[in-house]
């Protein structure tokens, strides 16, 4: 049932390696050189490495005392939209990782919280989560097409870039709003009307 559990799980996430040729032998150590896909994209609201796009594993995994501990580059295409003008932008991503994945009886594991070191389960590691924060804290939280990036007009939305140069909207305080409605003609106040018409010449 185990074995089962785990061959699903590979399944699921290409990130799970298998450790079993490590033994628990310190300095015994392992290259992993690999392409992989993803079902989900890995990053942040605004770019991130795409659902389904190629994502290069360089790693090398080393026994050590209380586990194993791996490091290498993680690596993939990266797309997105510019936080200010909404247009498409694309680079790459290089990710250091350095990991330790504690034994499940080694000390570390037993004086460590969950939450802090990550577990070896069934002779396997599992890296998803570990890419996961690496390339979300390697990601800008505020992607641009270009550094000067005029972005959108808050009033209508064109592009700043892109528009004309006298592009603008004139801006009237809602409390004066009524003043100008009031003298938005002054020449209609001296207007003849069938009132004043009507009272003649005076004197």
């Amino acid at each position: 049932m185990s074995d089962q559990r785990l061959r699903s799980s590979s399944a699921v996430t290409p990130f799970v390696l298998d450790i079993r040729s490590l033994g628990r032998r310190p300095g015994t150590m392992t290259q992993i050189h690999r392409t992989v896909t993803c079902d989900h994209s890995l990053g942040l609201d605004l770019i991130a490495i795409p659902a389904d796009s190629e994502i290069d594993l360089d790693l090398r995994l080393e026994s050590v005392n209380e586990g194993v501990l791996v490091t290498g580059t993680v690596s993939g295409e990266t797309e997105g939209q510019c936080a200010r003008c909404l247009d498409p932008v694309s680079g790459t991503v290089n990710v250091f990782l350095t990991e330790l994945f504690a034994h499940p009886d080694s000390v570390t594991e037993q004086t460590t919280d969950a939450d802090d070191v990550h577990r070896i389960v069934d002779d396997r590691v599992d890296l998803e989560q570990a890419v996961i924060d690496a390339v979300g804290l390697d990601l800008p939280m505020t992607p641009l097409c270009r550094e000067d990036c005029g972005g959108l007009c808050v009033e209508c939305g064109v592009r700043l870039d892109t528009a004309d140069p006298e592009h603008g909207h004139e801006f009237i305080d809602p409390k004066w709003a009524a003043l100008r409605e009031k003298f938005a003609d002054p020449a209609s106040a001296d207007a003849p009307g069938p009132a004043r018409d009507a009272a003649g010449p005076t004197g």
